[in-house]
């Protein structure tokens, strides 16, 4: 079913909705690999992520019959804004469940589409659940998500404009929720060049997709666990299963806190905001154990509200080093505080809070606690306040840093 035909049929009509996303060299990315690394910033489409591809090609092979009946489907949010979107386009109701936990933007998104939308469930796969129960007592046409072979096609039009700009391509990188994205893109990959590799990247707290792999058939995992909201998929496709267990050479997992470091990289040397279902492959070029290769890095998504993004970039900057929080012990008298921030100060530390406790010991006399939580530029800056501290006697320890 996913042929070549079908694949240059799918790429002239997604033409009509989506936005040229030329590809990015990535100066950084490639010196910080050793490999030539190109992104697609699918984050860039208008409805923020590569979705509405399969959706508008979906629901243009559909009959006036099939769309007039509504359409319907589940999604933690890109796909809803494509289906949203691709069913304003033909003019037909879209009625979309989400779960539960879906970033608020995302569900405003696809509200301002035109869409009904119903939140419900924990996790996608109790949404999807819900949708199939909505589709049969009203009858409406359901759009999978990702377990659909026009799905998939539409989808996989991206490794079409990637063959284009950079026919040479030799691995790319592409993320993995359900599957189709990774059915569609290395099909249609392994269709114009057998040699090239394509690897899947899945959250390590939603790895349904590498266990049935190993298992041979799909598995469900028993729960899923990951701040990449848009690949928290505890079931893959069973129909596009067999596409990717024989076109998709590797599959990587990432840490959620691999993604939190990976956004801020991406913000600050590409000025670009992904999700971090989008950010799998960029994290997962460190774990490609090749030099010298032209690769491409699909970002999916950039669909993250601000409330996210806020905690990711505070948790990052934590974990770079660059928020930290030391405890001292000092005498409780007069002229103390100035002394620790006289050392902090030399070392070009700044201080954003401060924690006064008397009560660690009986004896105040003796000691109480200051916390004192700073802006370092990094590891090595951090290890220099801390020597600092330690030459003056203050007894420094590093605590929780709690923002």
């Amino acid at each position: 079913m996913l042929t070549l035909e079908k694949f240059e049929e799918a790429a002239d009509v997604v033409k009509q909705v989506t936005l040229e996303t030329k590809l990015v060299f990535s100066d950084y990315l490639s010196q910080q690999t050793g490999n030539k690394v190109y992104l697609k910033p699918e984050n860039m489409q208008f409805t923020g992520a590569y979705k509405v591809r399969g959706s508008y090609y979906k629901i243009s092979t559909l009959s006036d019959e099939e769309r007039e009946k509504g359409l319907i489907t589940a999604s933690a949010g890109n796909h809803a804004q494509g289906v949203a979107y691709a069913a304003k386009c033909f003019g037909a109701k879209a009625v979309i469940v989400m779960p539960m936990t879906t970033p608020l933007m995302k569900v405003n998104r696809t509200k301002s589409y035109g869409a009904e939308v119903i939140l419900y469930g924990d996790v996608y796969d109790e949404a999807c659940q819900k949708a199939y129960d909505l589709a049969q007592e009203y009858g409406y046409t359901f759009i999978h998500p990702f377990d659909d072979l026009a799905v998939a096609t539409g989808q996989g039009t991206i490794a079409m404009e990637i063959f284009k700009e950079l026919p040479l391509v030799e691995y790319i990188l592409v993320p993995i929720g359900g599957g189709g994205l990774a059915a569609g893109v290395s099909t249609l990959a392994k269709l114009l060049n057998p040699k090239i590799k394509v690897i899947g990247v899945e959250p390590a707290g939603a790895n349904c997709m590498q266990e049935s792999i190993k298992k041979g058939n799909v598995i469900t995992l028993p729960k899923v666990n990951t701040i990449a909201d848009g690949t928290a998929v505890k079931t893959p496709g069973s129909n596009i299963f067999p596409y990717v267990q024989k076109n998709i050479d590797e599959i990587i997992t990432i840490e959620d806190d691999e993604l939190i470091v990976t956004f801020l990289d991406m913000v600050e040397n590409h000025k670009m905001i992904a999700e971090n279902s989008g950010l799998l492959t960029i994290a997962a070029l460190k774990k490609l154990n090749v030099k010298n290769k032209k690769i491409v890095s699909i970002i999916s998504g950039g669909n993250m509200d601000v409330i996210t993004m806020s905690s990711i970039v505070q948790h990052g900057l934590i974990l770079r080093d660059r928020i930290f929080t030391v405890s001292v012990l000092l005498p409780d008298k007069p002229g103390e505080l100035s002394r620790v921030a006289d050392v902090i100060a030399k070392e070009q530390g700044n201080v954003i809070r401060l924690e006064h406790n008397q009560f660690v010991s009986t004896n105040r006399n003796a000691a109480v606690e200051l916390r004192i939580t700073l802006e370092a530029f990094g590891t090595e800056h951090k290890k220099q306040i801390m020597n600092a501290l330690e030459k003056k006697e203050y007894l420094p320890k590093l605590v929780r840093t709690s923002l």
